[in-house]
């Protein structure tokens, strides 16, 4: 198909699993119901962002995937006939847990996961003590509508991880997000460091010649010293914002993107032509120095 209309859901969360599962279907009621095709969801979304502690006790949060959210959802794209991108707390067995994504077609079949390749390790951002890596590598997924790849949040700031997933074939890059202000900081490093988080997707857009979509929370979390950011946007091949969502109000938001647009901006604009793969061996080293 050339032309896709495609759906993400910027919503806030609470503290009760299954109150935010049932309101993220009802949210990808209202997105199918305005014409999307393929529905986003934001990062973790059917708990608060547990990561601002190293909390043993929220391992509990965690699932199987599939499992019960994913029938759920896999259920709720059968009915409406769209593609449902999950992001889960994966419990894979005793001890081992993943931030994973999952995808649901749009007859209800479960396609497949991705688990997250780059785990961040910050203030009220401890994932490393929760998420082991990804190691699915970078994977794209043929849906009714189109092949779209997953990637989560930390991974948005990777531009090898968006060059390989579009090299696999990927029309579209979805990111999952779930990234905040911390509400003590200025208003100047906030919009710096939004303008950051954009501009680095946007030039996955640009250099792979492909539509990004990423969404993110919002709403206040962690006892109020956290206001998730929202923000949520889509740019197309050349990186133009075709939308951006509040930093403040859940929004549902449904755009129609032309797929056949990417062969212009590549045939144009030829960066995958010119790509000299005889000189990257050096982006495998941790850093280039005298060291072996």
């Amino acid at each position: 198909m050339s032309k896709v209309k495609v759906g993400y859901v910027q919503m806030s969360c609470s503290a009760n699993k299954a109150d935010n599962l049932a309101k993220a279907i009802e949210k990808v009621r209202e997105t199918a119901a305005s014409g999307a095709q393929i529905i986003c969801l934001q990062e973790l979304f059917t708990s608060l962002y547990f990561c601002d502690v190293e909390d043993y006790g929220n391992f509990k949060l965690a699932e199987p995937i599939p499992g019960p959210s994913t029938e759920s959802l896999g259920a709720v794209a059968k009915e409406l006939g769209v593609v449902i991108i999950a992001s889960l707390f994966e419990k894979r067995t005793e001890g081992l847990y993943h931030n994973t994504t999952a995808v649901l077609d749009a007859d209800g079949s479960y396609l497949g996961k991705y688990r997250k390749m780059h785990i961040p390790d910050d203030p009220a951002y401890y994932e490393k003590f929760y998420f082991t890596p990804g190691d699915l590598g970078y994977k794209v997924f043929k849906t009714k509508f189109a092949t779209i790849g997953v990637l989560i949040c930390w991974d948005q700031w990777y531009p090898e991880a968006a060059r390989i997933t579009a090299l696999m074939g990927a029309q579209i890059l979805f990111y999952p997000t779930a990234i905040g202000w911390a509400t003590n900081q200025d208003e100047a490093t906030n919009t710096e460091q939004y303008n950051a988080w954009q501009t680095i997707q946007r030039s996955h857009a640009v250099a792979n010649g492909i539509h990004v979509v990423s969404v993110n929370r919002t709403g206040f979390e962690q006892d109020g010293l956290m206001k998730f950011w929202g923000g949520s946007f889509v740019a197309n091949p050349f990186g133009t914002v075709l939308h951006q969502s509040s930093h403040t109000d859940e929004e549902n938001v449904v755009l129609e993107l032309d797929l056949s647009k990417t062969d212009r901006y590549r045939t144009h604009w030829p960066f995958l032509r010119d790509r000299r793969i005889d000189s990257y061996q050096p982006i495998t080293k941790r850093y280039i120095d005298d060291e072996q």
